[in-house]
């Protein structure tokens, strides 16, 4: 039996099993499952470290096959429910020197392993218009955004709970404890970037509060036990200007400051600590970050301008697995919106213009063709080897998603970015990712 087959069998036998002593109509019935495919070639080239002891070119292919239950509730008051994730990715190509950076398939100690798994099982209870989820979990809140930026997503284990029950408000909180990396099969603890100790314990609360039809406000606090606490204020404006026209205003600060051994010397001192330039270059976090952005959406354009500023007492930071483990645990986001393909613009003292150009082409009748370019220059960087560095990066983004006939719902997406920086290594990459999903029931 191929290991697609057998990780297809397993997540539907943990779902059967659950079945057999929980089983009601409204259970069955409201439950679907599907099976994800995606097809991804991922080439990153560090032009300017050929011929130094880095890596100079990164270039792999893979196919990933996610499969995906979603239950229904059991009847009642309070109802329960389970959902399963099956994930398998299948290395195609992938050579030694050109495996190592990607952070896409997982090392084997000579280079990119020929397959792997993981399992994730997620149990809900519903009670009116809350719901608790226990086991696997991606989230996609401010303070944390699970990743999927690779073959497979990035997932998490913990509790998270989620309210409704007051209109126009939506409550949000929970506690996380390990993380799987889009490149690994294995669970690790929490930390962030540089950080080479774990943290058992991400706790986050939050709330989403809408006022009007066009007004939201957020607020989210978290703290990753022995690194930092942080406190993150949005707000989200939507004015309709007519004629298809409207202004998006998206204001976001995040204030993170050191918590537990990350705020001693001697917590720093066994790994508790932040990459990058700090003040008295510690490893203590202390950040402030602000960005405004702006969007004037016209028909099918959308045309996109802001500012972000990087406080700079560290680099921005926010949960990710540090360097604790070498198997695979690298990739991860941040809700800046200058997280893009080859940089996030989040170094120490780093201030960063940035412009897109969006256009879907359905304004054109051509529906699921879309376009996107987008610009950022950061400056006033300051890092352990200097200060007053610059960098920028270019994206260019193409998709399209079949609307009809046989192969109705495939979709490609090509990428290409461009990034020279005074602070890192300049790069070339390019992306081509095809996907396909499709109901099993």
């Amino acid at each position: 039996m191929s290991n697609a087959s057998t990780l297809l069998g397993m997540s539907t036998s943990a779902v059967l099993m659950t079945l057999s002593t929980t089983a009601s109509a409204d259970f069955l019935s409201d439950s679907k499952a599907t099976l994800g495919l995606r097809n991804f070639y991922f080439n990153n080239d560090y032009r300017d470290r050929a011929g130094s002891a880095g890596q100079s070119k990164t270039e792999e292919w893979a196919q990933a096959f996610m499969f995906t239950y979603i239950s229904g509730y059991t009847d009642g008051t309070v109802g329960f429910g389970l959902d399963a994730l099956g994930l398998l990715g299948v290395t195609l190509d992938s050579g030694g020197s050109r495996h190592l950076g990607s952070s896409m398939i997982p090392n084997d100690g000579d280079g990119a392993v020929d397959q792997w798994s993981r399992l994730g099982l997620t149990g809900k209870v519903r009670f009116a218009k809350t719901e608790a989820r226990v086991g696997t979990l991606t989230p996609k809140l401010p303070i944390l955004l699970s990743n999927d930026g690779r073959l497979l997503p990035q997932t998490f284990n913990g509790a998270m709970v989620t309210s409704n029950d007051i209109d126009n408000l939506t409550l949000t909180g929970g506690r996380l404890n390990q993380a799987t990396s889009r490149g690994s099969s294995d669970r690790t603890g929490l930390a962030v970037s540089g950080g080479s100790r774990a943290s058992n314990d991400f706790v986050f609360a939050g709330a989403d509060y809408k006022i009007g039809k066009d007004l939201i406000l957020q607020y989210y606090a978290a703290n990753l036990e022995d690194y930092y606490t942080q406190q993150f204020f949005g707000l989200l404006h939507v004015l309709p200007l007519g004629d298809g026209q409207s202004l998006k205003t998206d204001l976001r600060y995040f204030d993170t400051r050191a918590a537990g051994a990350n705020g001693s010397t001697s917590g720093r001192s066994r790994g508790y600590k932040i990459g990058g330039y700090t003040d008295d270059n510690d490893g203590k976090i202390d950040n402030q970050t602000w960005s405004a952005i702006f969007t004037y959406n016209l028909g099918g354009h959308a045309l996109t301008a802001g500012y972000q500023s990087v406080s700079s007492g560290s680099n921005f930071a926010q949960l990710n697995q540090g360097s604790i483990t070498d198997k695979g645990a690298g990739g991860s986001s941040i809700y800046l919106f200058t997280d893009r393909m080859l940089a996030s613009f989040n170094r120490a003292g780093e201030r960063t213009w940035f412009g897109q150009y969006a256009y879907n082409f359905a304004a054109l009748g051509v529906p699921g063709l879309s376009a996107s370019m987008v610009y950022l220059k950061g400056d006033n960087i300051q890092t352990t080897g200097g200060n007053n560095q610059s960098e920028w990066e270019r994206d260019a983004a193409l998709d399209y998603v079949i609307q009809s006939g046989t192969f109705k719902g495939l979709g490609l997406g090509l990428r290409q970015g461009v990034f020279h920086s005074q602070a890192d290594a300049n790069q070339d990459q390019t992306r081509v990712i095809l996907s396909y999903s499709l109901a099993l029931f």
